[in-house]
């Protein structure tokens, strides 16, 4: 008796690849959707994060665990493909014999216009796929506390990350269960923080259904700066974000997202020096799940074990904090966003 979903299959919309490098090209292929966003990261050796979207360009490459300015590389992804992507000879995409991960999102539908609120409009472009809830919004800064950039989304979003991309700054990160006076970073293992001055990263002002406010802090919103902006939003049966208490008990927290998922990041957002970690059911393909990477770090895949249980309605936290990546300490609060391989009223137990 489930409502029907809008998505059934959250492949469509999100998929994760997995390939040994070769040492000069190759096409990823199976993705099933042209790739607006990849994130990248080898596996089995030290690397950094690659980002890479359609609305910047396939060469152009942001690096998501350093602070570091946009750069301009063809064999890196040489291009974004109707059904995946293709990847050159760079060690962190393709080294030979190492293992790698992809995660790629649909963006859809492309669109432009100038920006709002405070200060001077400025332009920007980007790609929207309202159906997936995701956008990708690459903006210029006025320097203004409340400046409103125009996502597309047709409802608030619940999960934003921004960049500074011509100029090396912090990542910005605004999720479900972080106060809108702060932000955390996704390059860092801060707890979340204030922006720098008292209008914040998003000039204390929660999104709404058609803009997401910045503040004058540089690394949202530089005066004629290049800035770049990953929007979601939840949609059900397919994405969800949002936060849970820790237990640091092996009969840890359930997290009810509305499907079984196929990928989850998670970050506490209470206190410094805990990392970001990655999961996904391609690495992970039957419970426990216990591989993950770590967004704000260069690290190697690591497997602990049994991390958390993907199940048909969510997750189960099912490691103490002496031997979890940080993300089931008691009284403890994460934030988190996952996709969905399927929704629950089709999905099956792992």
């Amino acid at each position: 008796n489930l409502p029907e979903p809008e998505i059934i299959d959250g492949s469509e919309y999100f998929n994760t690849s997995l390939w040994t490098g070769n040492g000069t090209s190759q096409s990823i292929t199976g993705v099933g959707f042209q790739s607006d966003l990849v994130w990248t990261k080898k596996r089995s050796a030290t690397s950094a994060h690659y980002l890479i979207d359609s609305v910047r360009g396939s060469d152009k490459v942001l690096f998501g665990n350093f602070t570091d300015a946009e750069v301009t590389s063809s064999t890196v992804i040489s291009s974004l493909d109707s059904d995946g992507f293709s990847i050159g000879s760079d060690g962190g995409v393709n080294a030979s014999g190492q293992t790698f991960v992809g995660w790629a999102w649909d963006a859809g539908t492309a669109v432009s216009g100038n920006t709002t609120g405070s200060g001077t409009a400025k332009a920007y472009s980007g790609s929207v796929n309202t159906k997936s809830g995701f956008s990708i919004i690459t903006y210029k800064g006025n320097g203004t506390a409340g400046h409103t950039i125009p996502h597309h989304l047709g409802k608030a979003p619940t999960f934003i990350i921004v960049k500074e991309i011509n100029t090396a700054n912090n990542w910005r990160v605004w999720g479900t269960g972080v106060s809108i006076a702060k932000a955390l970073g996704l390059n860092t293992t801060n707890a979340e923080e204030n922006s720098g001055n008292n209008n914040g990263n998003w000039n204390n002002t929660l999104p709404t259904d058609t803009v997401f406010s910045v503040g004058s802090f540089n690394s949202g919103n530089r005066n004629n700066a290049d800035m770049i902006a990953y929007c979601f939003t939840d949609i059900e049966g397919y994405s969800k974000a949002g936060k849970y208490i820790g237990n640091n008990s092996n009969d840890g927290p359930f997290v009810f997202t509305g499907f079984r998922p196929a990928f989850v990041i998670i970050k506490e957002s209470s206190a410094s020096g805990n990392t970001w970690v990655m999961f996904d059911n391609k690495r992970d393909p039957i419970n426990a799940v216990s591989r993950h990477l770590r967004p704000n770090s260069n690290a190697a895949e690591v497997d602990d074990a049994d991390q958390l249980d993907f199940v048909s309605n969510g997750f189960k936290l099912r490691a103490n904090q002496s031997n979890a990546r940080q993300n089931n300490g008691s009284g403890r609060t994460y934030i988190y966003l996952a996709f969905a391989k399927q929704p629950f009223k089709y999905a099956n137990a792992r």
